[in-house]
């Protein structure tokens, strides 16, 4: 079975969620995550985030930076933050840290994931899978 792991470049717990929303109001250009700077607001996740992973057809998996790297500790000193496919405990990249550098809002990323997954683009038009 496959499932898509989520992997967030910061710690967990309130503390930590706190600290980081201070951090990307105050220096944005120097918050270390891009996935949780596109995909959550202040305090949330964002809608349309929530919406698209509503959409897929596969188990979600969300980690933090420390516990992505004791689950998964083959891919311990992988950059973060990343989106893999996990398929018999085997990760494979989806999207990259290098990847996230040059995603600059949440249409892009989900733009990018429906690609590499190979899903249709979502919309009025779009066709639907049964």
């Amino acid at each position: 079975m496959k499932r898509l792991v989520i992997v967030y470049n910061a710690n967990a717990g309130m503390v930590a969620g706190v600290m980081d929303s201070v951090h990307k109001l105050v220096s944005p250009a120097t918050y270390p995550c891009q996935l949780c700077a596109v995909t959550y607001g202040l305090a949330r996740m964002r809608r349309e985030w929530r919406a698209f992973l509503a959409e897929l057809d596969m188990p979600l998996l969300f980690h933090h930076r420390p516990d992505f790297r004791a689950t998964f500790p083959q891919a311990a000193d992988w950059p973060l933050p990343l989106v893999a496919v996990e398929a018999d405990g085997e990760l494979t990249t989806l999207v990259s840290a290098a990847d996230f550098a040059a995603i600059p809002d949440l249409a892009t990323l989900i733009a990018t994931m429906r690609a590499r997954l190979g899903m249709a683009a979502a919309g009025p038009d779009a066709p639907k899978s049964d």
